[in-house]
């Protein structure tokens, strides 16, 4: 079977009732709650992003599937699916453990029964038990998984437990690479894809984050070893989501690297050039879902990599 990087397809989470949730803002710097702005008027703005965002990617052939988020219970940050669940070319599925107790209300059967209709899944590793223990591992939000080459990139925070990651390497086969990211103020990043995005040739990574030398050399080093141009960015920019970003491929095989407007305005002229030797740029304006969620566009893509059941 071949192993690929990106993925052909994705999964979205159309928000019901998106906000700013105080629960995840505990580490999360990303997230303010801006108060100019009502209740209903930020939902609102939400979901003509995330419609807008949806039209454009669709409009460059790469299979969307959209699902409702239910009006109840109330999930503030149903649009981030990535990190309660997700999928592997051998047809595995994983439910993650999530460090805010209402993000677990978005754990939901019937979307994995809706893939599992679509596509063949062999088995369901639920890890939610961990939660009782207070211990996290919230999906590709806290792993970067190099899945040609077997690896999994990894920064500790609350929301990503060392010991679930090690459990989840040997299971899946994988080389952990974890390490400390820390941003200017000297806090953990809650999530590794804020500082990073990997695709099939490019990585993009904000080294300068990684405070322990030897760990950024061994992160740079394996890098370089899997053939990875690697386009360093700055702590200022992964505040724009420069990091957050996400490659797929489109329904004839075409590359395409998917950030907000805010990701790609922060990106260097130089850096957009290197970027594009590679993949196409698609970008939207997130800046509600940014400043509300503190997540962006690689959050609000969840991967789908089983294989179609028609492909047999």
């Amino acid at each position: 079977m071949e192993i690929k990087q990106c993925a052909n397809t994705i999964l979205m989470v159309r928000p019901a009732n998106f906000g700013f949730n105080t629960e995840t803002a505990e580490n999360n710097a990303f997230q303010i709650n801006d108060t100019s702005l009502t209740i209903a008027q930020i939902k609102d703005a939400a979901l003509k992003e995330f419609d807008f965002f949806v039209k454009k990617i669709r409009q460059n052939s790469i299979d969307v599937i959209v699902i409702e988020d239910s009006d109840e219970p109330v999930k503030t940050d149903a649009v981030f699916p990535n990190n309660w669940f997700s999928t592997h070319a051998n047809g595995d599925i994983f439910i993650y453990p999530m460090y805010s107790p209402n993000r677990r209300l978005e754990k939901r059967k019937d979307i994995i029964d809706a893939l599992s209709e679509r596509f063949i899944v062999n088995k369901y590793f639920d890890l939610s038990g961990y939660e009782a223990k207070n211990q996290f591992l919230e999906g590709t939000g806290s792993m970067i998984i190099d899945r040609p080459n077997g690896i999994i990139y990894a920064c500790i925070s609350e929301r990503s437990n060392q010991y679930i990651l090690e459990k989840f390497a040997r299971q899946m086969d994988y080389k952990l690479i974890a390490f400390i990211a820390k941003d200017s103020d000297g806090l953990a990043y809650y999530h590794t894809n804020v500082i990073m995005a990997l695709g099939e040739d490019i990585a993009i990574i904000c080294l300068e984050s990684i405070v322990e030398i030897d760990e950024r050399k061994k992160v740079e080093e394996s890098l370089k070893d899997c053939g990875k141009i690697i386009i360093d960015i700055t702590r200022d920019q992964v505040v724009k989501f420069a990091g957050n970003m996400l490659q797929v491929n489109n329904k004839n095989g075409s590359k395409f690297l998917i950030m907000s407007s805010s990701a790609f305005r922060s990106l260097t002229p130089s850096q957009k050039d290197e970027i594009s030797e590679y993949c196409e740029i698609i970008h939207a304006d997130l800046s509600t879902i940014e400043k509300y969620g503190g997540g962006s566009a690689r959050c609000m893509m969840a991967e789908i990599f089983l294989s179609q059941k028609n492909e047999i």
